[in-house]
């Protein structure tokens, strides 16, 4: 056990956008929606950014709280059933890519950082190509056995997801940083009914059924932008 401040200390250090993991090289799909004019200002900005949140936490989520309860268990079959079960939710190429590389790095930095053995294991079976290795699995993995709570996990992966789109439309969509510090706090308002509707959620459950945001990125993948990573 931790006490509470070394707690939320490490909350904020995995969750800050400054977290190099390579956040900011991935737009989940804005670089393309505000090319094509259908994020053009901050109410539409917000309809994108909450559409994304709602494809995260009912995928990446719910699959990061069943692992992150696996570890705790020391059920690795479990934790690597998660893994597997976000990539099958992942539609396009951009969204594996995204996930993959920010979890290698996950893994990586957690290694460096603290004593996790089972994290030393999940980046062996990435590098073996025995796991895909996502984001919210490394996330899951090294915040249980570091000593947070799985509430921090579902805010870290909620703030997550929110935080990077509203830092891209900074560089591509015609907002300031008031509106986007505004919708932040609006849609974070959202962060503890959404963990109740999930929390008990099974891989039965999971869903990301939002053709728009999956024709937005396949659209980036063969585009000409290059702002942001394909």
């Amino acid at each position: 056990m931790i006490d509470e401040i070394t707690r939320l200390m490490r909350l904020l250090e995995f969750s800050d956008s400054a977290f190099p993991v390579g956040t900011f090289s991935f737009s989940n799909g804005l670089e393309t929606a505000a090319f094509e004019n259908i994020v053009s200002d901050a109410y539409s900005l917000e309809q994108y950014t909450r559409t994304a949140v709602q494809q995260t936490i009912y995928s990446d989520a719910i699959a990061a709280l069943i692992a992150f309860r696996a570890t705790a268990e020391n059920d690795y079959a479990l934790v690597k059933e998660a893994d597997q079960q976000i990539m099958w939710c992942k539609m396009n190429e951009e969204a594996r890519l995204m996930l993959t590389r920010m979890g290698k790095k996950m893994a990586e930095i957690s290694i460096q950082i603290a004593e996790t053995p089972l994290m030393n294991q999940w980046l062996k079976d990435i590098f073996d190509q025995k796991v895909p290795g996502t984001y919210p699995i490394a996330q899951a993995i090294f915040f249980q056995q570091n000593g947070l709570h799985e509430k921090d996990l579902f805010v870290s992966i909620e703030y997550g997801i929110i935080n990077m789109i509203l830092n891209a439309a900074l560089r591509c969509v015609k907002v300031s940083h008031y509106e986007t510090q505004s919708i932040l706090y609006r849609l974070c308002s959202m962060a503890a009914s959404d963990y109740e509707n999930i929390k008990e959620m099974t891989f039965d459950d999971m869903r990301t059924f939002a053709p728009e945001m999956d024709i937005m990125a396949s659209l980036h993948e063969k585009g000409k932008m290059r702002m942001f990573m394909n």
